[in-house]
């Protein structure tokens, strides 16, 4: 079973028909095999609700996708690539960094500045822009690579892992750094990372910056000084 575990401001009614991640898991439904735990309007941290999922999945064992809900699935084999990515890595996501570096404030960065990491230490294809055909595409670099970080747009893992290691997203990061921070608790754990070819738009190509960003990289900063 594949649970996608998504927050929305949306309505539960709504998400399906308002939100780009519900309008295309809509599609899917009559297939089977797929489940949907949606936090309906919601106003609290993406960590705290993936980690009621997880406590949920006690119950009920799935491979688990943290998904955001301005998400376009563009691959009608989705499914299948998602469950070929979770044979190879214990944490499949869709773009992340090859390597980690002091006081990286993004995956895909390097200094404050936000420079962008060379080429060849990033990996993944996302689309961004309303539906598809996208707007423009973004090819950070070959998929199917073991990552030291991933985005938190997309992350996959099985239920049953995540309670047996005892591996949760920390809930003083509320929107921002909640990935790099699950990315380097995964690695202490020894588990592993890696990016997959599965065929997306995003909506948002983040939020850099703002007072909030700010406030969760000082967080990011404190707990693991670098």
């Amino acid at each position: 079973m594949i649970r996608f575990v998504v927050a929305t401001r949306s309505s539960f009614d709504n998400f399906f028909t308002e939100t780009a991640l519900g309008r295309s898991l809509a599609l899917y439904y009559p297939l089977g095999g797929i489940q949907v735990r949606v936090f309906e309007s919601n106003t609290a941290g993406l960590p705290s609700v993936y980690n009621q999922a997880i406590e949920e999945a006690r119950e009920q064992p799935a491979l688990l996708v943290f998904c955001h809900d301005d998400l376009h699935l563009c691959d009608f084999f989705w499914a299948d690539r998602l469950r070929e990515g979770i044979q190879k890595y214990n944490i499949v996501g869709l773009a992340g960094n090859l390597r980690r570096v002091p006081r990286q404030p993004g995956w895909a960065f390097i200094d404050e500045k936000l420079t962008w990491d060379a080429r060849e230490n990033l990996s993944g294809v996302v689309g961004h822009g309303d539906g598809f055909p996208s707007s423009n595409l973004s090819v950070f670099g070959p998929s199917g690579q073991p990552v030291k970080l991933l985005d938190g747009l997309w992350l996959a893992c099985e239920s049953q892992l995540l309670i047996d290691k005892g591996l949760r997203f920390d809930e003083r990061f509320n929107f921002h750094f909640y990935d790099l921070d699950f990315c380097r608790e995964a690695e202490k754990l020894g588990l592993s990372m890696g990016t997959w070819p599965i065929s997306v738009v995003h909506q948002s190509s983040g939020v850099f910056g703002t007072p909030s960003w700010r406030a969760g990289y000082a967080a990011y900063m404190d707990k693991w000084k670098s």
